[in-house]
């Protein structure tokens, strides 16, 4: 099987793994998004959000704050997509975040509200913050490096299954 037919095969930091079936998975599940930046003060951060992903970029929207003004002086991100399962499941990303200011409700904060808590409660999630003059800051990052651990075929440091269940021995 080459790289293309099975993106699992692909090394890490190669964006073609977005195509796995894992990637596809968490991309489209419920999970949060973990943010790692670097704040103003120069110190690491990581603030979980919910995300939306359009199929080349993952963006989140938020009303503001200090991570906003920290992302837009150093745009350099990590995100951590993964399951709270035995064997976990782990999407790796980095990339720059992209701010961009937005009048109203922006349209991926109502896709993620929709997937997250369903069509109705969704709606109700938007109506309750959509009012007259409000701004959001719409964050997307475009895949740069991606990786992906399932530790059942792909595990940390590039190790064989047979390598990582001897580790500790």
């Amino acid at each position: 099987m080459t790289h293309l037919d099975d993106p699992m095969t692909l090394p890490q930091g190669d964006v073609r793994l977005l195509q796995s079936e894992v990637a596809q998975r968490l991309l489209h599940s419920t999970e949060l998004a973990r943010v790692a930046y670097v704040s103003k003060d120069g110190t690491p951060r990581v603030f979980p959000m919910l995300f939306h992903w359009n199929g080349s970029e993952i963006v989140f929207s938020t009303f503001g704050g200090l991570k906003v003004n920290a992302l837009r002086a150093r745009p350099d991100v990590a995100i951590t997509i993964d399951t709270a399962t035995t064997p976990p499941s782990t999407l790796l990303i980095r990339g720059k975040a992209e701010v961009t200011d937005v009048d109203g409700i922006a349209e991926e904060y109502a896709a993620a509200q929709r997937r997250y808590a369903g069509e109705e409660q969704g709606a109700a999630n938007v109506a309750s913050v959509d009012r007259p003059g409000v701004k959001m800051v719409r964050i997307a990052v475009r895949p740069a490096w991606v990786g992906v651990l399932d530790f059942v075929t792909r595990f940390p440091g590039g190790t064989t299954p047979d390598e990582f269940a001897r580790r500790g021995q």
